[in-house]
């Protein structure tokens, strides 16, 4: 089984623009009152939230916004994440594992709704024990989340088990 997500993460680059118009606008309104001949007005907190909430959605942005290849054909799995926002240019935040397919020892998948990861665990010879990789899967539509935890089970299944 192949598939990626890279045509539900082409909405992150517009995400990233009104976020920064909304950081921009607010940032011109609170010189405009403190520029104001009106001493009664004041800046406080409040005038600031609007900059802090947004700076907060937009770091998790920056943190989900990643684009996921997985591909199960063939004798190996590959697992690739991916930056979105300078993709097309160079890649960036990479994070691959491409390994056979006996060797990988369990994996663990987490749905949170807002958050979704596919950690995986990988036997070694050069190491005991297993390494641990963690792919970020959240711009997976459902039917891609489901397909993929049924193509690891069945891995499991069928191949047998090696001793590091």
């Amino acid at each position: 089984m192949r598939f990626t997500n890279k045509t539900e993460v082409k909405i992150i680059p517009s995400i990233y623009i009104v976020l920064v118009a909304v950081f921009v606008t607010n940032i011109f309104v609170n010189i405009e009152i403190m520029m104001s001949s009106d001493n009664e007005q004041d800046l406080t907190f409040s005038h600031f939230l609007p900059n802090i909430i947004t700076l907060l959605i937009g770091l998790y942005v920056h943190r989900i916004g990643q684009t996921f290849d997985f591909d199960s054909d063939g004798e190996t799995l590959n697992f690739k994440n991916n930056g979105v926002f300078f993709s097309k240019f160079m890649e960036y935040r990479v994070k691959k594992a491409e390994f056979p397919k006996r060797k990988l020892g369990k994996f663990n998948f987490v749905d949170l709704g807002f958050y979704s990861a596919l950690t995986i665990y990988i036997s070694s010879k050069r190491k005991r024990g297993y390494r641990k990789y963690t792919f970020n899967t959240t711009f997976l539509t459902r039917k891609k989340k489901k397909g993929m935890v049924d193509s690891l089970n069945k891995v499991l299944e069928t191949t047998p088990k090696v001793t590091a």
